[in-house]
Parts: C-alpha cells; sequence; structure tokens
C-alpha cells in the first residue's frame, strides 16, 4: 500500500513537473532567439521545445536547427543541422500546410540562408501566404510577424491587415 501511494505521488509530481515545462514556452521569447540568439541560447531553446508538451514542436524544433547551423563553426555540422532542420520544418509544413505559423518560420529561414543550401525556392508563396492569411494569426503571433516585416526583404508591413 505505502509503495502505490508513492506511486502515485511520484506519478503526480512527475505531471506537474511537465506542464510547467509545455507551460514555460514562450513564443515571444522563441523568435527574440531565433533573430539573435547565441549557440548557448539555440541549445537551450531545443531543449525545452524538446521537452515540451506541444504539439507543433517539430516546426519549432526544425527551425531552431536550421538557425544553430549558422551559428556552429564546423562545416559539416552546419550542414547536418541545417538537413535536419530542414526536414523537421517541412513535414510539419506538409502536415499542416495551412499553419501561418510554419510557413512564416519558414520564411524567416529562407531570407536568410545563404544561397548555397538552394533554400529559398517558396520565398515569395510563402510571403503572399502569410499575407493572405494573417488576419487567420493569433493576435500575439501578427505582433510579431508585423515586427518582423519591418525589416523584411518580402514581407510588407501595410500588406498585412488584421
Amino acid at each position: 500500500m505505502r509503495s502505490f501511494i508513492f506511486l502515485l505521488l511520484f506519478i503526480g509530481v512527475f505531471l506537474q513537473a511537465n506542464a510547467g515545462v509545455a507551460n514555460s514556452f514562450d513564443r515571444k521569447e522563441f523568435y527574440k532567439i531565433l533573430k539573435s540568439g547565441t549557440l548557448d541560447e539555440i541549445n537551450n531553446e531545443i531543449s525545452l521545445v524538446q521537452s515540451s508538451g506541444m504539439v507543433n514542436k517539430e516546426a519549432f524544433e526544425g527551425t531552431l536547427l536550421m538557425k544553430k547551423a549558422g551559428l556552429v563553426a564546423v562545416a559539416k555540422q552546419k550542414l547536418q543541422f541545417f538537413k535536419s532542420g530542414r526536414i523537421k520544418l517541412e513535414t510539419a509544413i506538409s502536415t499542416d500546410s495551412a499553419n501561418v505559423e510554419y510557413r512564416f518560420m519558414r520564411l524567416i529561414i529562407q531570407e536568410h540562408a545563404p544561397k548555397v543550401v538552394k533554400y529559398q525556392a517558396q520565398v515569395e508563396t510563402d510571403a503572399a501566404f502569410i499575407t493572405k492569411h494573417f488576419k487567420n494569426a493569433s493576435p500575439e503571433l501578427q505582433q510579431i510577424i508585423i515586427d518582423y516585416s519591418k525589416n523584411s526583404k518580402t514581407l510588407n508591413t501595410k500588406d498585412l491587415q488584421p
């Protein structure tokens, strides 16, 4: 009986700890780190995303891995991280092609990816999709997109209508 109570208590503590991790994901912090994070910040954010209970974590993890590729020094690692991240993000987009945030994450990476990786094919398509479906995004994501569009090569702030 004692071990059963201990087991229930352990499970309760474990579930509570996991709920705290899932709730600790901060979208604004994610985009801040994506914009100008250090390698350590990217690694910490990847760990946070991986351990979260988010249903769409593959897209976020993939985006972070591609950002990480630009921060590591070894060319082989750059390519490995970029390919792995690309697969995760593209898989998430193919699973939910109507998701504005996935397209936005891909646009960010495409606008900043070196030409050698040949990851710019959907820049215009994603920008048009984001502009068209901007009103369907959450208010928090809308503000993040507006802030990004101020320095974007393809997204224009005046085209974004809530």
